[in-house]
């Protein structure tokens, strides 16, 4: 390994690794603040947190992987240019591409890590993440007590407690509703002077033991209106009292991962490609579904009764009227036998006198017809609408599906972009440290996002197609990175304002002339 190549991999990877950590640190509480209230108070042990934390650090690899390389590039060449490192080596006869040969190596080799990470590794970290905070959703807020306050966390008792002694299991003034029998007591509440609370050695099960206290209870009425029978109002006092509760009911269960493995954040590249297929054939199939079903409802006969047409008095007529006969018989033959029979009344008139279809059907048919006619209109509208809606559905998952797909591609190209583009601004600016690199990294990976946001709603509407959508904030960052790299090996300047100062001088002449124009 030459000197150089060994000077820029010892530049670069702790920086690197700072800002990946920290990239991820931020990222992940960023996360964590959106399901804080979900999680909170849910009795959650210190390795579920854990638990949570690993597979969210995962998931936030591709977003963090990209920021991190254009940190650590720019800290590294800004270094090199603010010690004159940069300009020795220029000066050496080496160019600005040979000196980041081992930074694009590196970023070659990033990029194919955020490859492998999307592909394998963040469709089983969501499925884990999602799967847990499912079962945490699902469980039970932790079983606390508090003093005048109405507890409901058992299911169909409701528990207040008047006081309780520091110690944790002494308790005063308890009173406890038992809904349990609704349906069977209209009212049941017990009420005690003191009492015990505890938990069992293996945190099963939950005791209460009271003393002291009056159980009151009114039975319900059973049976029939007529035959109701009515029981007297049941008071019972006693000594000492027993209530034991099952803690399953807080414990965390475990969901079947099955029941969320086929979202879009859960499949790699592989199934979402074999889900854009299936889509691809649904749309197709629902809209010839729905051209199937209005034929289906146009070709079907009416309701109202049939009267068959009199083929020969038909054609009869339309032969008087100068049509041509044998046609009109054999299209009049042809309907009376295949298709549908419809109330025709006998022709007097040459059809080209006909103002309306309606005026070929007997009066007394007009209506009902005009009824079967709206009905199946209506029907058509509704299966056109329902088809319509499943197409659309089917083709906004199609396009998310795409996006979501070519996605990953575009977080494992930005990782190579962003070396471009760190790498020639450090030494621009030529400055290291975590200051100005930090400021240059911010802006350009929040262009980045903004594009890919503002690309993906593109795609949405329709407007961009998902690979496009997904390529065209890579494609724009490249010309920007080409564009910086050519200035950065030129030695010039980024912006240069040379052609507005010429532009300012000439209309300044320009000024100037008239000016003097003017006074002469």
């Amino acid at each position: 390994m030459k000197k150089i190549d060994k000077l820029l991999l010892t530049s670069s990877i702790g920086p690197f690794a700072v800002s990946f950590f920290i990239a991820v640190f931020v990222l992940v509480i960023q996360i964590m603040w959106l399901y804080i209230d979900e999680i909170a108070g849910k009795g959650v042990g210190i390795l579920i947190m854990l638990e949570l934390v690993g597979y969210m650090s995962v998931t936030v690899f591709p977003m963090a992987l990209p920021i991190a390389v254009l940190i650590a590039s720019v800290m590294v060449m800004g270094g090199l240019a603010e010690r004159y490192e940069l300009s020795s080596m220029k000066s050496a006869g080496i160019p600005l591409i040979r000196v980041m040969r081992t930074l694009i190596i590196i970023g070659a080799c990033i990029s194919v890590f955020s490859y492998v990470c999307s592909d394998f590794l963040i469709p089983i970290a969501n499925l884990k993440f999602r799967s847990r905070l499912f079962d945490i959703r699902k469980a039970k807020p932790a079983l606390t007590m508090e003093e005048g306050v109405f507890n409901e966390d058992f299911r169909q008792f409701v528990i207040r407690l008047g006081d309780k002694l520091p110690d944790g299991e002494t308790i005063r003034d308890v009173m406890i509703e038992d809904q349990s029998n609704i349906g069977q007591v209209k009212f049941n509440q017990i009420l005690a002077d003191s009492g015990q609370m505890y938990t069992s050695a293996d945190k099963r099960f939950f005791v209460m033991n009271l003393y002291d206290g009056v159980q009151y209870q009114e039975p319900g009425n059973q049976g029939p209106a007529p035959t109701q029978r009515k029981f007297p109002f049941i008071r019972t006092k006693f000594k000492s009292w027993s209530k034991v509760w099952d803690m399953r009911e807080f414990e965390l269960v475990r969901t079947d991962e099955d029941r969320l493995s086929q979202q879009r954040t859960m499949l790699n590249m592989g199934q979402l490609r074999a889900n854009m297929d299936s889509l691809s054939l649904k749309i197709k199939d629902a809209g010839q579904m729905a051209v199937n079903d209005i034929l289906v409802n146009v070709k079907r006969k009416p309701t109202p009764p049939v009267v068959p047409v009199d083929t020969s008095k038909l054609a009869d007529k339309r032969i008087k009227d100068g049509l041509k006969g044998v046609e009109a018989l054999k299209r009049a033959s042809q309907s009376a036998n295949s298709g549908p029979n419809l109330p025709v009344q006998e022709m007097n008139k040459p059809l080209d006198q006909y103002t309306s279809l309606l005026e070929t059907f007997r009066d007394r048919d007009r209506s009902t017809l005009m009824k079967e006619a709206k009905t199946r209109h209506g029907l058509a509208r509704n299966i056109v609408e329902t088809r319509k809606n499943q197409v659309q559905a089917r083709r906004l998952e199609w396009v998310k599906t795409g996006y979501e797909l070519y996605n990953k591609y575009s977080f494992a190209l930005v990782c190579f972009i962003f070396l471009f583009i760190g790498a020639p601004m450090g030494a621009i600016i030529r400055k290291g440290g975590f200051g100005y690199p930090i400021l240059v990294s911010i802006i350009f990976f929040v262009t980045f996002v903004f594009l890919a946001i503002l690309c993906r709603k593109l795609a949405e509407a329709y407007i961009m197609s998902p690979f496009w959508a997904a390529m065209m904030p890579c494609a724009i960052l490249g010309v920007f990175g080409i564009y910086v790299t050519r200035k950065a090996m030129n030695d010039s300047q980024l912006f240069s304002i040379e052609p507005l100062e010429r532009l300012m001088n000439q209309l300044r002449k320009r000024r100037n002339q008239k000016l003097e124009e003017q006074t002469t």
